[in-house]
């Protein structure tokens, strides 16, 4: 018999990617030793090279950490998934930066299918091996980024994203509670997972999203006075996620949001091989894809 397929299983909405996290650090030196040489991670080497701002790739996507007054850390109420070649590399890269990181929040906690690491400043990443199954062909990248948020309001943040972003979503229930799950990229998607411990007030942090349809979402929140920050042709913000129906706000997270238009889409991203080094030195290793071949 003939395979039959889904054409809907191929459907992304709106959004079409998810690019950065950003987070406020303090100290770029604490920053690249934590994200450079233990998460074995790339310091973009063209953009943001100074002293007040550091992008670090990650595949197709970066964290984002500017440092400026009052040189407070910002920390995402959550965790950013990330996908790295080897989970035992990983392992020996944030055991020989432990000694010097020693004084910070860092943590590294291991886990079946995953490695829980804690940033100096508290911030939390969940760091996975590739799985073809769970992640497609991603080698590194950002699959996810998960958003604690009260109790009840999975729901209406689901319902947020698909009628004012166009972004398919939908709530599911598992042993930790209600989640609603944003399609915000091919194999990427945001989670804001239902908890009912207290949570810390919003300090700032962002992500960035590039969708298709860019007037459609920015006149369905300027007519909700939603829009918080307008920059130019190509980007435009706003922090509150509120039910649709009610405008009851919900959560607190500034999105940016870009064209596909904008210069910066899809802009190719260097990703270095952290195992190489001059001693153990193996020509054409040099870079890491983002993705498997097909």
């Amino acid at each position: 018999m003939e395979k039959q397929f889904n054409p809907t299983n191929e459907d992304l909405g709106n959004c079409v990617a998810l690019e950065h996290v950003n987070t406020a650090v303090p100290d770029q030196q604490i920053a690249t030793l934590f994200y450079v040489a233990g998460l074995g991670l790339t310091r973009d080497p063209y953009i943001m090279v100074e002293l007040t701002n550091m992008w670090i790739n990650i595949g197709r996507n970066q964290i984002h950490m500017p440092t400026r007054p009052p040189y407070k850390p910002e920390v995402l109420r959550g965790h950013t998934a990330i996908v790295l070649p080897s989970r035992q590399a990983l392992l020996l890269r944030l055991a020989a930066v432990k000694d010097r990181l020693a004084g910070t929040q860092f943590g590294v906690h291991e886990a079946s299918g995953y490695v829980d690491v804690i940033s100096p400043w508290g911030n939390r990443l969940r760091c996975f091996e590739p799985d073809l199954e769970r992640f497609g062909p991603i080698q590194i990248g950002m699959p996810y980024v998960e958003f604690d948020v009260p109790m009840g309001t999975a729901d209406g943040i689901a319902r947020f994203y698909r009628e004012a972003i166009k972004a398919p979503s939908s709530v599911e229930k598992d042993a930790q509670g209600a989640c609603a799950r944003v399609q915000v990229g091919t194999m990427q998607y945001l989670l804001f997972r239902e908890t009912d411990r207290p949570l810390p007030e919003y300090d700032g942090h962002h992500i960035a999203v590039y969708i298709a349809d860019f007037s459609g979402p920015h006149r369905w929140l300027k007519e909700r006075g939603l829009i918080t920050l307008e920059r130019g042709q190509y980007e435009w913000r706003f922090i509150d996620i509120v039910d649709p129906d009610t405008l009851k706000p919900l959560y607190r997270l500034e999105h940016e949001v870009r064209s596909v238009t904008n210069p910066l889409y899809s802009r190719p991203l260097i990703n270095r091989n952290p195992d190489q080094t001059n001693i153990n030195y193996v020509p054409g290793y040099d870079a890491i894809k983002p993705e498997l071949d097909h």
